[in-house]
């Protein structure tokens, strides 16, 4: 069994909100382990002072950034400095950056660039140029809806209306386009690498925004995929496969 990936986790307080801190955690766990954690604001602000028990109950690690000049974004630069100095440790395969500023993106693009594996998340309001500098970009309105009892949740189908991720026709299109490109001679293609690939040319792609728990009742909801899945060796892992109607 592959270990998993070692992620830092750094967190803007100045622009998010510590609502979302459970869900940013629930959510970077699919792709490893946090054994990172820190956040960045200043602290003898008053208005940060919501945070103390959350930080204490998810052993996040607060570090404070003094405000030096109005205007200017220190907490930026803090955390930029600190993503550099985790890099270049060694310790860790992966980052997560929580935040909904435009700032980030060089930071993104370098640590990409060093071959570690990316995730953004942020809120509705974060600029296209962070998205795409990312390996994976998740919304932090979808992850919270995600959370919320099965009665209060969106019906399948029913996307967020809110938020201006990539359209579902453009989506649907760069399915067939990666079933035509991956398929055997006989028209099928792997699920599981149509998904991979898709998140590769869409960084904020999730079934979440378009109001699905899974990728095979998305793909089946579009309409114009066949789906079929065939026993592993072992008779229980199930490989799924699609296809395009004719």
């Amino acid at each position: 069994m592959p270990e998993e990936k070692r992620f830092a986790v750094l967190i803007d307080a100045e622009n998010v909100s510590e609502k979302y801190i459970k869900f940013i955690l629930d959510e970077i766990s699919n792709d490893g382990v946090a054994t990172i954690k820190r956040i960045y604001g200043d602290w003898t602000k008053p208005a940060l002072g919501t945070w103390k028990n959350i930080l204490l109950n998810n052993s996040i690690t607060p570090i404070q950034q003094y405000s030096y000049t109005t205007g200017k974004n220190s907490t930026d630069s803090a955390m930029i400095i600190d993503a550099i100095d985790i890099l270049y440790a060694g310790n860790t395969e992966g980052f997560c950056i929580v935040s909904s500023d435009s700032d980030f993106t060089r930071l993104a693009s370098r640590l990409r660039e060093s071959g570690m594996f990316v995730v953004g998340m942020g809120e509705k309001k974060t600029p296209t140029p962070f998205i795409a500098a990312c390996d994976k970009f998740k919304y932090l309105e979808v992850l919270a809806q995600d959370a919320l009892p099965q009665a209060a949740q969106s019906s399948p189908g029913q996307s967020n209306s809110e938020i201006d991720y990539t359209s579902l026709d453009a989506v649907k299109n760069t399915i067939l386009t990666i079933v035509q490109e991956t398929s055997d001679d006989d028209g099928w293609a792997s699920l599981g690498d149509v998904g991979n690939i898709l998140t590769k040319r869409y960084p904020d792609f999730d079934v979440r925004n378009y109001g699905f728990k899974k990728l095979t009742p998305f793909v089946n909801s579009l309409n114009i995929f066949e789906i079929r899945s065939v026993s592993g060796r072992d008779g229980h892992v199930r490989l799924m496969y699609v296809k395009e109607k004719l």
